[in-house]
């Protein structure tokens, strides 16, 4: 995902949170609101009931490198918050929960870049 794709202000990460409609998995929460714009903008929330620094971390490059791999659908602000349960995740898991979600929410516009399954 390229810089203007990602939430960066704080109302923004306000509007989604208190607008958006909510759907939720084992591992990963997202907010989804229509931005009315030509792309999906995404945001990641990783509070410190994860775990440490090192962990929150981890937890924030398999989200960012997951959603880096899927098609959207355009016109939406989502952010995802990660629940504790992701820091022991696998990185599969954490993927299939993300997929599942995005499908409930009607978002996913196509298949993953890559089609090799990570264990970790």
């Amino acid at each position: 995902m390229r810089g203007e794709q990602y939430l960066t202000k704080n109302k923004q990460y306000e509007a989604v949170y208190h607008n958006g409609n909510y759907q939720a998995g084992k591992e990963l929460v997202f907010r989804i609101l229509p931005n009315g714009l030509d792309f999906s903008r995404c945001g990641i929330v990783v509070s410190r009931n994860v775990g440490k620094a090192v962990v929150r971390n981890k937890v924030k490059r398999r989200v960012r490198e997951i959603l880096g791999k899927i098609t959207l659908h355009p016109g939406f602000d989502i952010v995802v918050i990660a629940r504790a349960s992701a820091a022991e995740a696998k990185y599969s898991e954490i993927k299939k929960t993300a997929e599942d979600i995005l499908l409930r929410a009607g978002l996913l516009a196509g298949e993953y870049e890559g089609s090799s399954s990570k264990t970790d």
